[in-house]
């Protein structure tokens, strides 16, 4: 741990800095830790610096919803223990940044007020940096001061029990709570970056995602006692209501929530990362690639696919909408070929959220005028022609439709904001930790959350207590469902599985990417005669290779089976890297089985 600690120190009294725009990290020749601390603006300057480490959340392929080019480490089950890792050592330099602050900050001759809403901030990314280090290995050493000596014994801590460190992130988030300004105090904040500042409604909301993280965590994995599992998840619920007075809502269209950058209009958003100026790139711009990784690098796996409900309400395996053999790529959509024509008596009519989220060929919003708030949504515009699966230049999978602009596809020119946690998840979070902790929900309760978001999007189909016992469905797993559909592509997804300890049974199975059909695929006639390529598709037995891969024939595998694998013993936690062990003297102790 001493390098990064040496560091951190290093980064901390060179990137301190007295500015009003996120961006302008760039340290003054003449600025030291010494003489810093003395006005409102050194105090902004220093948390300027939390919001400019806080990493970009893009696409996440360590489950079992998304796929790239290549395999995954994570998803496959191949990874080793590293020498050295960003996963362990970018959260201790942000976690360091937040101690800066709140040990010298305190300091500063300001205002009351003033000073506690910046402590308040420093506390936020605290927490935030803290929870994604216990996500990731479990106990974590817990460093709450600056170090002024390289002889402080605590350069060499060991790990700190996971409780202890998920306790304190609370109390962080419940003083940052008590401090930062309210989404009505910001709602009309214009300036691009400004209005992205933390607010009370984030803080809640971590300590909403955490509850029901930890609740689910030491309940499934039997990490504590009843009563502590159940006191997070009531944590969880405890924070929701909070945050419901809160005044947010959410946002009216599915797909442009992601793209309404204005907390005047988006009270759906609680907590994003700022980007921009808006309408540029290149020098004095910060952008970044997601549209353009959705579509050349990243795509969805059939698995995800087959997790959105039929019209009816009912699973893939329990529809009997669903249509087999599928001919055509659209009918997995309940569409004709054309890509505007339901099928026949409702045939393969899917919950809303598939189309919005996931390319059709022929989709009626793939053209060069379909506009999303200021974004042209439409694949056309990405200069490559209209949307056509298994281009070779791209994933086999299917292609994200959700939170993608065409026009900003190239390298480095998405200034969207990203958001990190919104209304809809608190929403369903709440429903999984009622349920979770009580073994029941309410239809008021179904209501108020997953039939809400169902409502968002024109889902005639509702979820309640009599529809489950009459269809013979498991309410857990319903609630789990509309959980991993809401929040496609939004990185929950492995988290989920990790709690829920089910990532033994998604992962080591085959990965299958799109429906291939030879007069659709964008060079459909030449693969199909193509050995190399059509010995990848499932056959009318849905086998590849003799093997049961999917039960439908001409789905693309993608990685077979016998290639993946989870190890129960050691693959719920990441292996810490051996430099961190090494530094410590050993005090800091390796991942069991890794």
């Amino acid at each position: 741990m001493k390098k990064i600690l040496y560091l951190s120190i290093i980064l901390i009294t060179t990137t301190l800095v007295s500015c009003d725009d996120m961006l302008d990290v760039t340290p003054k020749t003449d600025l030291t830790d010494d003489n810093f601390w003395k006005s409102e603006n050194d105090l902004k300057g220093a948390c300027n610096r939390l919001y400019e480490q806080l990493s970009f959340h893009g696409h996440d392929v360590r489950a079992d919803d998304q796929i790239a080019k290549n395999a995954d480490g994570v998803s496959a089950g191949t990874r080793s223990v590293p020498a050295e890792n960003g996963d362990w050592t970018d959260p201790y330099k942000r976690i360091f940044t937040a101690n800066n602050i709140l040990e010298k900050g305190i300091n500063a001759p300001i205002a009351e007020n003033v000073l506690n809403k910046y402590l308040g901030e420093a506390c936020f990314f605290r927490a935030y940096n803290y929870f994604d280090l216990v996500c990731k290995y479990g106990d974590v050493p817990l460093v709450l001061k600056t170090f002024k000596s390289t002889g402080d014994p605590d350069l060499k801590m060991g790990r700190t029990p996971r409780e202890e460190v998920i306790q304190q992130c609370y109390a962080d988030l419940e003083y940052a709570a008590g401090y930062l300004p309210t989404r009505a105090d910001l709602q009309g904040t214009t300036d691009e970056f400004a209005r992205r500042r933390v607010t009370r409604s984030a803080a809640l909301a971590l300590i909403v995602r955490i509850g029901l993280h930890e609740g689910t965590m030491q309940k499934y994995h039997n990490l504590g006692s009843e009563a502590q599992w159940k006191a997070h998840l009531q944590k969880s619920i405890n924070a929701y209501n909070s945050l419901k007075s809160e005044g947010h809502a959410l946002y009216s269209d599915y797909q442009a929530v992601f793209f309404d950058e204005s907390n005047a209009t988006n009270k759906e958003a609680l907590f994003a990362k700022a980007y921009g100026p808006n309408g540029g790139n290149g020098t004095g711009y910060t952008n970044h690639t997601y549209s353009g990784e959705s579509e050349g690098t990243y795509a969805v796996t059939r698995s995800m696919v087959d997790t959105y409900l039929y019209a009816d309400g009912l699973p893939r395996e329990k529809s009997p909408l669903v249509v087999s053999p599928e001919t055509s790529f659209n009918h997995a959509f309940g569409y004709e070929t054309d890509g505007v024509t339901p099928l026949a008596e409702g045939k393969g009519a899917r919950d809303p959220r598939l189309a919005m989220s996931i390319w059709r060929i022929n989709d009626p919003q793939d053209n060069a005028t379909i506009t999303l708030v200021d974004a042209k949504i439409g694949w056309i515009n990405t200069g490559k022609g209209a949307y056509a699966p298994f281009d070779p230049q791209r994933p086999l999978g299917y292609q994200q439709k959700k939170s993608v602009s065409g026009d900003r596809w190239g390298s480095s020119r998405d200034y969207t904001d990203r958001i990190i946690i919104r209304y809809g998840e608190m929403l369903i979070s709440y429903a999984e930790a009622l349920y979770e902790l009580n073994g029941s929900i309410s239809d008021d309760q179904l209501n108020e959350t997953v039939n809400a978001l169902r409502t968002r999007v024109d889902f005639s189909a509702k979820l309640t207590n009599a529809f489950v016992t009459a269809n013979s469905l498991n309410m857990r797993d319903e609630i789990r469902r509309e959980r991993s559909v809401e929040l496609m592509s939004e990185n929950r997804r492995y988290p989920d599985i990790i709690r829920w300890k089910i990532a033994e049974t998604v992962l080591p199975k085959a990965v299958m990417g799109a429906k291939f059909t030879a007069n659709e695929a964008y060079n459909g006639t030449s693969q199909a005669g193509d050995s190399e390529f059509t010995k990848w598709l499932t056959d009318s037995n849905g086998n590849v290779d003799g093997v049961f891969a999917y039960s439908e024939p001409n789905v693309r595998l993608i990685e077979k089976a016998n290639t993946r694998r989870f190890d129960v013993a050691k693959d719920y936690y990441y292996p810490i890297p051996t430099f961190e062990i090494a530094q410590s003297d050993g005090n800091i102790k390796q991942n069991p089985g890794w």
